[in-house]
């Protein structure tokens, strides 16, 4: 067994369960408070957590009055936010550019994959990307929903989640599989940025809710969360160095913490108001102007913390090297006339008394 996947010195392992033999652990890597099962646990509960969020944000902005109301209002609000309004109006060109800066997206993603000959990497990272789509799509076709009421005028059937912010998310996330593990930080920070911006267009532009964004980042965090516990649980992981990428990417890094701590705390400050929206049109023109500010703001931060959360999860954890080094040692071995070398030992002990019974 490598030596990062033994026991934790001084911890307390938890009870074997079916599986945790010596023979799985010498040949899987994997035992009871082993690196791997470590890493599995943490990606697992993210996949978990998020899943229950797209539950959570599901029940609460589709399936109830109040929720589908808010998210009308926060896509009308765009024609009464000045800002928003003009910046569209100045730049009519953005729609061609967000599309066009997903299709680079996926060109990056497989571009560096194969230059780096990562395909097994490359391939797994284009999986999670295309399951979080399928995902997308499937939701978006056969989740139950009421059917909306236009209540305002000119709205679209809300498309949960957006496909759009999911793809972008997708690609950035799956980064952390085909970058160098130095330059993780940096590769997913601003692939993360990114995505904040696309999920911000569409909501600016009226083609998605803030609730369709937010479930759409939740649902890639989910899937690759899922991706990153499976290659753990095959041993595909290892220990990254301690000086690793977080001071090449804190230029992205901290502003994406930063976004995701005032986009949540001022999406949530304003969510009081802006859920204290009449029953029925016509409405204030400043409510809707804050109901789509709120939107935006819980829009952004979630998918900020979306990509902070797998960095965290993955925080001096290399997926992108191959398995370490290890030689057979024990009696037979050594007699063998083979040198003691600075290599990992293992699946075996060194100790001479040792017997197979």
């Amino acid at each position: 067994m490598a030596s990062y996947d033994r026991l934790r010195a001084g911890g307390s392992p938890r009870p074997l369960e079916t599986g945790d033999t010596w023979w799985y652990a010498a040949v899987a890597g994997e035992a009871a408070g082993s690196f791997s099962t470590r890493v599995r646990t943490r990606t697992r509960r993210a996949c978990l957590g998020a899943v229950l969020l797209l539950t959570v944000v599901y029940a609460g902005l589709v399936l109830t009055a109040t929720g589908r109301r808010w998210g009308d209002a926060a896509v009308t609000g765009r024609r009464a936010d000045g800002t928003a309004a003009a910046v569209l109006r100045d730049h009519p060109s953005l729609a061609g550019l967000t599309t066009l800066s997903l299709v680079l997206g996926c060109v990056l993603l497989l571009a560096v994959g194969l230059v780096r000959k990562r395909y097994a990497l490359t391939a797994a990272a284009t999986g999670a990307v295309v399951t979080a789509l399928a995902v997308t799509g499937l939701l978006q076709r056969y989740a139950p929903r009421p059917r909306p009421v236009d209540t305002v005028g000119g709205l679209d059937p809300s498309g949960f989640p957006s496909f759009q912010t999911a793809l972008a998310l997708g690609l950035a996330l799956a980064l952390v599989l085909v970058v160098p593990y130095r330059l993780r930080a940096l590769a997913v920070g601003a692939g993360t940025l990114w995505a904040v911006g696309v999920g911000a267009y569409t909501i600016a532009a009226g083609q998605h809710r803030p609730g369709d964004v937010i479930a759409a980042a939740l649902v890639a965090l989910a899937v690759t969360s899922g991706l990153l516990a499976l290659l753990a649980r095959k041993g595909k992981v290892r220990p990254g160095p301690r000086r690793g990428p977080a001071l090449p990417g804190l230029p992205v890094t901290v502003p994406l913490a930063l976004l995701a701590l005032v986009g949540l705390g001022a999406g949530f400050w304003l969510l009081g108001d802006a859920l204290a929206l009449p029953a029925t049109a016509p409405y204030d023109p400043v409510e809707l102007r804050l109901a789509h500010r709120c939107g935006q703001a819980l829009a952004a931060g979630v998918v900020a913390a979306a990509g902070l959360t797998l960095l965290t999860v993955l925080r001096r954890v290399d997926v992108d090297g191959g398995p370490a080094p290890y030689r057979l040692g024990g009696p037979f071995v050594e007699a063998a006339g083979v040198p003691h070398d600075a290599e990992l030992v293992g699946p075996f002990t060194e100790d001479r008394d040792h017997e197979i019974s």
